[in-house]
């Protein structure tokens, strides 16, 4: 942005536009408390609701680190911008005018801020070509999958502004080339069309699909998302991130749905576009939909800004990757959800169907019904852990009970946790009450160990996260390039706890890639091989570079560029492609030992936080005990003592004995994995 001399009209009119609560709720979660809103500052490491945004002042301050000011003040400090900046920022944000003292400067500014209005317009256009399109003879088979297959009336269909992109390769080209007079390249930053390989000429991104338009939270349309009538691959092609659509940031339906949360004070968070289509049509109009990503801290945050209470309720499909969506968006918001920044629950509707089918078969009376009874967060989790589980099976008892322990690990001490504690309890003892007092003691001490389960950074030393981050490239890199070891790949990683990559962009690669196989074997079989049930010798004849290279070029150009080294990898890494099992050992062996030692870090901290009693302490607490009449061995009853007192203490010393031996056995596996390496000590 250019450093330009703002006339003090502008900065006038930004500051008398600029509300802060919007500005600083763009940014943090805040609730309504009085008159005024509470959140978490971000200035600095607060662990509760210490800033505080008055709306009547037009002020922001926060009572621990004495950050303050007005809407421009937090966009600088929180940004790092300049005035300048912020305030241009905001002009075109409210769409005010901009004006400086140096006429030529004016000028130029105002054609950076034209060039967002011209995509905007070329967006709008296409819209209303697809509408169009719809409406005309083209769009008989697309009238009759929305009138007949979907069951929208046409009056929904109006509203949501659906349209057709007909099955050619250039006509929304040649209707806003000629007809408009916009240029390609101006239709390619718009995300309208896809240059030909060669450079030569290029062509519609959307063919033979219902076309639903995407606006953002004032109404303009900024994307599009496409459903195939054909059954060509992707069922559903969004259009790609642009300067105008950033998938993370906008909400489909918001606009339509941002009037209806306030009044409900809850919002509906679904998969599809149509569910939100479906559930507007039956007069639940607080519902939307994340644009084909987990739901993003800042969807989060939007949602917030219209619900005085925090409600969200997601409902996502019941299958596995439903499951997997609701957990990831559940991951992003839980510290917010623990801290009672936000009430999030989740519905998954019976006999596995979604919203559209669910209204369909039962209506919407039945819809809000249900949506009234979703559980919290936790709640589902737990039910998530002990569905299809035989609790009488040791294997499955146990493993149900190491998961249990990783979500009650998640809780602060509090009156909460116990609740929970006592809840799973009673769910394992089948209604024992003994064995649930047992229980709950166990788990209680077990949830304290749980603390230190290896993911958290706070143990982690600076080397080490460049180290994980050239391990999962390595791991990645051999499941991509090494087809025939895939199923083994999957099995190690299932072993190992490592499913869960710790870097974004292979966290979205992985996803990708299950996705990809899921779709061509089914879920069941993926989780078999994982579990290594199922050879998996299927898994070799997929080209996933090439197949993930297309998917990424039409869902998420932006990122391709972090992943080409994985999908196209050089000279030297294809050496290391040599002997991949070995290559695999060594790097899945070096990933688990950094969970080790964050744990052993973590049982260290906790084993010197504990006040050990002595032996002489043991020794006066039995010599102020009245003797019994029975003969006892003094010795014995010393160390029992010992060992009672120093119980915790003695716990954590065996865990962190346990640990360093299995680290000296990762250690093991390392050096026959790849030889020598540097290790990073504990």
């Amino acid at each position: 942005m250019l450093n330009a001399r703002l006339h003090p009209r502008t900065i006038e009119a930004v500051k008398e536009r600029a509300d802060i609560v919007d500005v600083v709720g763009d940014h943090v979660v805040l609730k309504k408390k009085g008159r005024e809103f509470v959140g978490i500052c971000p200035f600095h490491d607060d662990s509760k609701p210490s800033m505080t945004v008055s709306p009547a002042k037009q002020f922001y301050y926060c009572f621990s680190c004495g950050a303050g000011g007005n809407s421009i003040k937090f966009l600088m400090e929180f940004q790092r911008q300049s005035f300048s900046d912020v305030v241009l920022e905001l002009a075109r944000k409210y769409q005010l005018p901009v004006e400086t003292v140096d006429g030529p400067q004016q000028e130029r500014l105002r054609q950076q801020l034209s060039r967002r209005e011209k995509l905007q317009r070329a967006t709008a256009l296409a819209a209303g070509w697809f509408r169009s399109q719809l409406l005309g003879e083209a769009g008989q088979q697309a009238r009759s999958y929305l009138s007949e297959q979907r069951g929208l009336s046409l009056a929904t269909q109006d509203t949501f502004q659906l349209g057709y992109a007909p099955d050619q390769w250039d006509g929304l080209l040649k209707h806003l080339q000629q007809v408009e007079g916009l240029s390609p390249e101006l239709l390619e930053a718009a995300g309208l069309v896809v240059p030909r390989k060669g450079g030569r000429g290029f062509y519609d991104r959307f063919r033979h699909r219902v076309m639903v338009p995407i606006h953002d939270r004032q109404g303009r349309v900024i994307g599009f998302g496409g459903r195939s009538l054909d059954g060509a691959e992707p069922k559903y092609l969004n259009s790609p991130e642009t300067e105008l659509f950033e998938k993370g940031k906008h909400l489909f339906g918001l606009d339509k749905a941002a009037g209806a949360i306030r009044k409900d004070d809850r919002a509906v968070v679904v998969e599809g576009y149509f569910d939100v289509i479906a559930l507007h049509a039956a007069g639940i109009t607080n519902a939307v939909a994340a644009l084909g990503t987990a739901l993003s801290n800042q969807q989060i945050t939007q949602l917030s800004r219209v619900s005085d209470s925090k409600r969200i309720v997601l409902n996502f499909d019941a299958d596995g990757a439903g499951v997997r969506a609701a957990n990831r968006a559940i991951g992003e918001v839980e510290q917010l959800a623990m801290q009672g920044q936000l009430e999030l629950r989740v519905l998954h509707l019976p006999s596995g169907k979604d919203p559209d089918e669910f209204l369909k078969a039962h209506g919407s009376g039945d819809y809000r019904a249900l949506l009234d009874q979703a559980p919290l967060w936790l709640d589902w989790q737990i039910e998530q852990v002990l569905a299809e589980r035989d609790l009488s099976r040791s294997d499955q008892f146990q493993q149900a009970v190491s998961e249990l322990v990783a979500l009650l690990g998640k809780l602060p001490q509090s009156a909460v946790r116990t609740h929970y504690l006592q809840r799973v309890a009673e769910r394992l003892s089948g209604g024992q009450a003994r064995l649930a007092l047992q229980l709950e003691e166990d788990l209680r001490q077990q949830v304290k160990g749980q603390r230190w389960h290896g993911r958290s950074s706070r143990h982690e030393q600076p080397a080490e996260a460049s180290q994980r981050e050239r391990c999962e490239a390595d791991v990645l890199r051999l499941y991509l390039h090494c087809p025939r070891h895939r199923s083994t790949i999957r099995q190690q990683l299932r072993q190992r706890d490592l499913e869960d990559f710790a870097l974004q962009p292979h966290r979205l690669l992985w996803a990708s890639i299950t996705e990809l196989e899921e779709s061509n074997l089914g879920i069941g079989r993926l989780e078999a091989i994982s579990r290594g049930d199922d050879a998996g010798e299927e898994l070799a004849d997929l080209d996933l570079p090439t197949l993930l290279t297309d998917q990424l070029l039409l869902e998420n150009s932006g990122l391709i560029s972090r992943l080409t080294p994985l999908l196209e990898p050089g000279e030297l890494e294809k050496l290391s492609l040599s002997d991949p099992l070995e290559q695999l050992r060594g790097t899945t062996a070096l990933l688990e030992r950094q969970k080790s030692l964050k744990r052993c870090r973590h049982l260290l901290e906790a084993w010197g936080g504990q006040r050990l009693q002595t032996l002489e302490a043991c020794i006066a607490t039995l010599i102020d005990q009245p003797p019994g009449d029975a003969p006892v061995d003094m010795e014995q009853r010393i160390q029992s003592l010992f060992d009672e007192l120093n119980r915790d203490a003695l716990r954590y010393q065996e865990l962190y004995y346990t640990e360093r031996k299995h680290i000296n056995h990762l250690d093991q596996q390392r050096c026959r994995g790849f030889g020598d390496q540097n290790v990073l000590s504990a």
